[in-house]
């Protein structure tokens, strides 16, 4: 029997949200008796649930203190020391990072200790936009020029992710591959069986957000497309999974305003709360291919998002659902639009399926990310 290629897979933190979530499935589904597979993450923060913690407990990991989401330069040396450790104990094939803060200490530390392994670095969604101010920017891409030049394989989860990156500078094209995300189909319950375990109203129209309350996906947003809806008439009622550091104060202010919305906090069953929904909604500013709008369209929602980032890949206009621009008075639009015709709103939903099975399949991912490790391994 060949021996296993060694995979060592490293991300700042499990928090829950899409990174996780794919990094989670590489874990559990790829060949065992092909990869010996390692995941290396850190603590999550108070406000965030872990992953491993609530949804992938079969899933073993060996946490580092200071690989987390906070910047802090003691922490952050603490756990680059760490990894150079873990990585000359493993001595592994193929060192694959993703998330931005895992993808600079553990690259720079695969760099001291790697003994010729193979780089491989995922870009889960745009560093470019909404995440830092200027200065910080300019920073981030002459960080991650650099450590492109040290890294054998760049992947971009979407199109213009990929796009955005090159424009940048970060990077050369035939570093790149772009693999999207993918799930495995849930298997639910009928959607009247479904709003009766959840305590839902039979009669109304449901448009569900699933994902942290932070400023990049813009929960005010969000409760600004409420308001409208309120200020229009329509009878919608918003669900939103999730929590975050913005929780508290968009439950403060949709209680101030009685807006028409339901907090339903972290939640395991998203898949039945969508089978549950009749529209799928996201407001961010900038985002890779969200996950959420993976699972959205295979329970055969129509989704409303802003045309940023990389959500033209799963959400085509007019066809799985509306990319509108980012303002709530257009999203409320769509969203209006949806609410009072149940044959668009099952004409686009069946569409979108049709197109997540296709393109978003967990058998597809994991394929990719067999190809790439099994080339790389042979170089």
């Amino acid at each position: 029997m060949a021996e296993r290629i060694k995979v060592m897979q490293i991300i700042a933190r499990m928090n829950v949200g899409g990174p996780a979530v794919i990094v989670a499935e590489l874990m559990r589904g790829l060949d065992a008796n092909h990869f010996n597979q390692v995941l290396i993450t850190g603590y999550c923060d108070e406000t965030e649930a872990d992953y491993l913690d609530v949804v992938a407990t079969d899933i073993k990991a060996t946490r580092i203190a200071g690989l987390g989401r906070s910047v802090s330069l003691m922490a952050d040396v603490k756990a680059f020391v760490g990894l150079i450790r873990t990585i000359r104990k493993f001595n592994p094939d193929i060192i694959h990072t993703h998330t931005a803060k895992a993808g600079v200490l553990g690259r720079l530390a695969s760099i001291i200790a790697g003994r010729g392994a193979i780089r491989i670095h995922t870009f889960h969604g745009h560093l470019l936009h909404g995440y830092f101010s200027g200065w910080k920017t300019k920073l981030v891409i002459a960080i991650e020029k650099f450590l492109a030049t040290k890294t054998q394989y760049l992947v971009a989860i979407g199109n213009q992710v990929k796009s955005d990156l090159l424009a940048a500078g970060i990077g050369e094209p035939s570093q790149y591959s772009v693999f999207f995300p993918g799930l495995r189909e849930p298997q639910t319950a009928a959607k009247a069986v479904l709003r009766r375990e959840l305590e839902l109203n039979p009669q109304m129209i449901y448009c569900t957000f699933v994902g942290r309350l932070t400023q990049i996906k813009r929960p005010d947003r969000l409760l600004d497309v409420a308001s409208e809806i309120v200020r229009r008439q329509v009878p919608v009622h918003f669900l939103i999974a999730g929590e975050g550091e913005l929780f508290e104060s968009s439950k403060a202010r949709a209680r101030a305003e009685s807006l028409p919305v339901t907090f339903l906090g972290w939640r395991k069953d998203i898949s039945e709360i969508f089978a549950a929904s009749d529209i799928a909604i996201l407001t961010s500013d900038n985002e890779g291919i969200p996950l959420t709008l993976i699972q959205a369209a295979q329970a055969s929602l129509p989704i409303v998002a802003p045309a940023v980032g990389s959500i033209a890949d799963i959400v085509i206009d007019d066809k799985t659902g509306y990319l509108t621009s980012t303002q709530a008075s257009a999203m409320a639009s769509a969203v209006s639009a949806l609410a009072g015709d149940e044959a668009l709103r099952n004409r686009l939903g069946g569409a979108g399926k049709t197109h997540a099975r296709e393109y978003f399949s967990l058998e597809r991912m994991l394929r990719d990310h067999t190809d790439i490790y099994n080339a790389s391994h042979s170089k």
